[in-house]
């Protein structure tokens, strides 16, 4: 819930803060998840490793700037996961710093080490996700605003086909094989970079253990 509602809030913000009031008007400049969490896309996310929440509404015309504000605003999204994922790993850092990681029971360390772990892992997997360039993912849009008009105009045409070749990318298994996952491989190095940058200012963390206690 926290992924998605930052995500879309972040599309939301960027639009109505470059002009677009077609977000805020439809109420989405929030951060309450009732009016950005969809149901079961939240649910396919935890099953299948894949989700979605419901798309802010855009209207690029408003914008002074449609193309360089488009490709902003699309981008926000997926920045807003790597930010959430970075706050992620640099409470897991000032936690072990101050000595709390390992404090309390049983039961809340679990609790910590697990909303931690998935803050982490869940956002870096978004922020990948939606960078592929298949529509309707904020990849394709940033591509759509980069390309010459032309070029736009022939994608467009065949955008309504993405999300079933999309689909069939996800499903098959080895199609997924040779398309997602190896993009998804990239998640432990983006995941190594950000421990990297904290061990610069604290203390180094077992992330062996971290990450062995998650899946307890």
């Amino acid at each position: 819930m926290l992924a998605f509602t930052v995500h879309e809030f972040a599309h939301a913000y960027a639009a109505y803060k470059f002009g677009d009031r077609t977000a805020y008007d439809a109420g989405r400049v929030t951060l309450n998840p009732r009016v950005h969490v969809d149901v079961l896309g939240m649910a396919l996310i935890l099953i299948a490793g894949f989700g979605w929440a419901r798309p802010v509404p855009v209207n690029r015309g408003r914008f002074k700037h449609p193309r360089l504000m488009g490709i902003v605003v699309s981008a926000v999204g997926p920045v807003s996961n790597l930010i959430l994922a970075a706050i992620g790993v640099l409470a897991v850092h000032a936690l072990n710093q101050a000595g709390l990681l390992d404090a309390g029971s049983i039961g809340v360390h679990r609790a910590i080490v697990h909303f931690l772990y998935y803050l982490i892992t869940i956002n870096i997997m978004l922020f990948i996700f939606n960078l592929i360039p298949v529509p309707p993912l904020d990849g394709y849009r940033i591509i759509q605003d980069l390309v010459p008009v032309n070029v736009r105009i022939r994608m467009d045409q065949y955008a309504h086909w993405g999300i079933f070749v999309f689909l069939l990318i996800v499903f098959i298994p080895a199609l997924r094989a040779e398309t997602l996952d190896p993009i998804f491989a990239y998640s432990g190095d983006i995941v190594s970079w950000l421990i990297s940058a904290c061990e610069l200012v604290f203390d180094r963390v077992d992330w062996a253990q971290f990450f062995y206690d998650a899946s307890r």
